[in-house]
């Protein structure tokens, strides 16, 4: 065999432990999941507060006492606080660099850049033409 055909066996038989490799995902960078920290825990806020209002608000229904309208003002006027807090949080999360199609039409093209690389390394110093249909 010609030293050239080892090489390019070689690089076919690594071919099907990348095609059988299990992908894992991408570790999220630390201002998204510190993003997403502070969106959860403003939901959570959101959903605790929801709550105790409604709770107070069948409680006023009950007494119908002043102390609990002015409780049940607050609380209504935190929540549209929290609702406005959480819309910009989210509105200020950033964007995906790459689509998922991009993301994989980029890494088509790298696999076939690194195709041309390796057959131009492979071919080595040979001058001779070549046909390309034999």
């Amino acid at each position: 065999m010609r030293p050239g055909s080892w090489s390019f066996l070689f690089a076919l038989l690594l071919l099907p432990l990348d095609l059988q490799a299990e992908q894992t995902p991408p570790a999220p960078s630390a201002t998204v999941t510190a993003e997403q920290a502070q969106i959860d825990a403003l939901k959570q806020r959101l959903a605790t507060s929801e709550q105790q209002r409604e709770a107070l608000g069948a409680e006023l229904q009950a007494s119908g006492g002043e102390r609990d309208s002015a409780q049940l003002q607050r609380l209504r006027q935190e929540n549209q606080r929290l609702k406005l807090q959480l819309k910009k949080t989210q509105a200020n999360t950033p964007a995906p660099l790459l689509a998922d199609r991009q993301q994989w039409f980029a890494v088509g093209a790298g696999a076939a850049l690194l195709g041309v690389i390796l057959g131009a390394l492979l071919r080595g110093n040979r001058r001779s033409r070549r046909e390309w249909i034999n």
